[in-house]
């Protein structure tokens, strides 16, 4: 018989708690508000169609092709272009999605013991892709305005412990929904520039805001200190794996060479597809319909919290934007333990402790209410009481 050895990193790798969950709701009559996937109906078929037979007809054999690592010169300066500071298209690298940002991120920055600060808690999707690079991650203290500086300060380190960067996400965050502050952004920034620490700002759900946008970004603050990363998949379709960074002139081309490394480019289909569907302003008339779209699906599940879950002592936060809700269990409770009498209940979450890097508050939840129906979200909420009501803390 054939003797695998596995290298030690493969130990570090572990199975997304989100995708294992995501089998579960395959079972007929589960109404799932676990995972993070955009609403289909926001997905611009017809739009897509069109363009992809243009892209065809005038640029078929380019589209086909190999092309350059850095992505698609038009896809780049149209994003340098809507980026709310002064960034050169050359600062854009076109990715496979920002999960693989996250991943050429971790290659080029960590090392073995490497110091990684992150928010509590933070995405899930970044802890899974530092692990491989074996770093110690380190959770910097938040509340409800986003990280504590305070305790940042007090993380960071110094000399060859000292912290590589702080991985944040300052929009609608991926669990919690929260968004940070202007003046803890400005706050952050500062220090962060004062105490020589780089940031690595994830913002796939800037663009989903309810009533109005968000700060600026943390990076629009300190681009030579900071590394953006965005995504497509929120306001086009997650199934074009389409991201992108944007990173400091020094730091790029290592970045540069490890996406060369994984996978040469990113389609160059699906690149000229997205730049050809973005001519004439499509986003500022589409996004707006996705806004509107989950602003009442969002509505409809607090309304519904408010009605099965208040009076059973759950607390919730309420998210100006986004597609997440994050809630509190009552005292003695713990949501491992309820899911799968959720899941006997006909709905689906995903338990909170997955998405803390030290010691997860096993109370915690996150509800997505994106890709149910109002009355769907209405049946769901009411059976996550019942399963509640079975438990006895």
């Amino acid at each position: 018989m054939t003797a695998w050895t596995l290298a030690q990193r493969a130990a570090k790798m572990n199975p997304s708690v989100i995708r294992e969950i995501l089998k579960v709701t395959e079972k007929p009559g589960i109404i799932s508000l676990a995972g993070g996937l955009p609403s289909p109906q926001t997905f611009p078929v017809q739009s897509f169609a069109q363009a992809a037979a243009q892209v065809l007809a005038h640029d078929g054999v380019s589209a086909l092709q190999y092309a350059a690592s850095e992505g698609y010169t038009p896809l780049r300066e149209a994003i340098a272009g809507f980026l709310p500071w002064d960034v050169d298209p050359d600062q854009v690298l076109i990715t496979t999605g920002s999960q693989q940002a996250l991943d050429l991120i971790a290659k080029v920055l960590i090392d073995e013991g490497s110091r990684v600060l992150v928010e509590t808690p933070t995405y899930l999707g970044a802890l899974q892709a530092f692990a491989p690079m074996e770093p110690q991650v380190v959770a910097v203290a938040s509340d409800d305005e986003g990280v504590l500086v305070d305790d940042l300060a007090a993380k960071v380190g110094s000399g060859a412990d000292k912290a590589r960067f702080l991985y944040v996400l300052p929009n609608f965050q991926n669990p919690t929904g929260r968004t940070m502050t202007e003046a803890r952004r400005q706050q952050l920034a500062e220090r962060a520039a004062e105490l020589g620490l780089p940031l690595v700002e994830d913002n796939p759900y800037g663009d989903l805001w309810f009533d109005q946008p968000p700060p600026k970004p943390l990076t629009a603050r300190n681009p030579e200190g900071s590394i953006y990363m965005g995504s497509f998949s929120k306001v086009l379709a997650p199934g074009l794996r389409l991201g992108f960074l944007v990173a400091p002139r020094h730091i790029y081309p290592k970045l540069l060479q490890a996406k060369q490394a994984a996978d040469l480019h990113t389609p160059s289909f699906n690149q000229r597809l997205v730049a050809e569907v973005m001519k004439n302003g499509f986003l500022d008339r589409h996004v707006p319909t996705i806004r509107a779209l989950y602003k009442a699906q969002c509505a409809a599940m607090l309304a519904a919290l408010d009605e099965y879950l208040k009076p059973l002592g759950v607390t919730w936060n309420r998210p100006a934007g986004g597609m997440f809700l994050w809630l509190r269990l009552p005292e003695g409770m713990s949501a491992i333990e309820l899911l799968p009498r959720a899941v006997e209940h006909n709905v689906a979450f995903v338990p909170g402790a997955a998405f803390y890097a030290e010691g997860g508050d096993e109370r915690t939840l996150r509800l997505s209410f994106v890709t149910a129906s109002e009355a769907q979200i209405h049946t769901a909420i009411a059976a996550l009481a019942k399963a509640i009501q079975g438990i006895t803390p």
